[in-house]
């Protein structure tokens, strides 16, 4: 099993369960309750009916270590190892609770499509969940020969790279093969999982990865660049080159869950610049020292940074508020104060204008 990612880490952990006479696998796809599980003696179903815990976030994801019963019809996975990373969002309904989408992935490539007009607040989103996960994010710009003037292409890698400090942005093309030795090289060595939404071309990407077409592939819409789902579920499968590939189907919503450390990450600057206003408690709105506002007004931050930075706050905020009764308590105290200094700023400024 070390070409879908078993190593010693992997087996010590499992030894308690080997000595049950439990089997180790790897989860490769989940379907409703039961599960498709590679072994080193082939691929098993199994049923998930003794792992089905409360928590949506401790359900059977693809990605999952787990131990088998050695045999028997049905066949249950008895339990989960614990993960080394989890790349997690919130889910679509107002319920309080996240969604696991793949277990233990060292790479996290976000596929951005070149043919269409760059959504750059998009892109820090799932930076944001990929750094919080614990794995490391590549930025995959696609159908890079949809760009064939080179300045323009510069130009669009400088806009993402700006966006993405410390990730690695690569300009791909599938349909001609450039750059997949860099990307192919990167991800050979672990557990890649393949993100972006309907028509980013990961589908397009991950048979180049694979070597052969396995996922099925569609076009997308001329008038906007979007697509329809061509992948349904979330498959892990072995690369061609090493390393193994989770695909998801194509994310319409990239809601935060509890990813206050991502968000840093990924706007590290104006939390670097942010420790050297005068005030530690600083809005960077109209403080003075503001050491972010500076570096808005010296043209060294863009304004989009800084909106976009406080977006992503406030919203994984109120995500966090949903499950903390004393942080929900600290935010409304904090809009009453608020609240209160506005209407009192509204009542001096109605006395000044009598």
């Amino acid at each position: 099993m070390t070409a879908y990612g078993w190593d010693e880490g992997w087996a010590e952990t499992f030894a308690p369960h080997a000595a049950e006479g439990l089997l180790p696998g790897r989860v490769i796809r989940v379907d409703r309750g039961q599960c498709d599980v590679v072994t080193a003696g082939g691929v098993l179903r199994a049923d998930t009916a003794f792992v089905t815990p409360h928590d949506p976030l401790r359900v059977v994801c693809t990605g999952d270590w787990v131990a088998l019963d050695p045999g028997g019809n049905p066949r249950y996975v008895r339990t989960c190892l614990p993960r080394r990373t989890a790349f997690v969002r919130s889910t679509s309904s107002k319920r309080s609770e996240g969604q696991i989408l793949a277990a233990n992935v060292d790479h996290a490539i976000v596929a951005v499509s070149l043919g269409v007009e760059l959504d750059l607040g998009r892109i820090e989103r799932f930076l944001a969940l990929a750094w919080e996960s614990g794995a490391q994010p590549v930025v995959v710009l696609t159908k890079a020969d949809l760009v064939p003037d080179e300045v323009t292409r510069s130009h669009l890698v400088q806009d993402v790279e700006t966006t993405a400090p410390g990730v690695p942005v690569l300009p791909v093309s599938a349909a001609r093969g450039e750059g997949l030795d860099v990307l192919t090289a990167l991800v050979s060595g672990g557990t890649s999982v393949l993100l972006g939404q309907s028509g980013a071309g990961k589908s397009t990407l991950a048979n180049a990865l694979l070597g052969e077409d396995v996922m099925d592939v569609r076009t997308t819409r001329d008038v906007d660049g979007k697509g329809r789902h061509t992948t349904t579920t979330r498959n892990l499968l072995a690369l061609r080159d090493g390393g193994v590939l989770i695909d998801t189907p194509g994310l319409r919503g990239v809601g935060l869950w509890d990813a206050e450390t991502g968000v840093g990450q990924v706007f590290s600057e104006i939390e670097e610049l942010a420790t050297r206003c005068r005030f530690h408690d600083c809005a960077h709105d109209s403080e003075p020292g503001c050491a972010v506002r500076a570096a808005i007004e010296d043209g060294d931050l863009p304004v989009r940074r800084l909106d976009s930075y406080r977006k992503l706050k406030r919203e994984n905020q109120w995500i966090v508020a949903k499950t903390d009764a004393r942080l929900r308590a600290e935010l409304r105290r904090d809009w009453k104060r608020k609240g209160a200094q506005g209407r009192a700023a509204m009542e001096a400024k109605r006395g000044r204008l009598r």
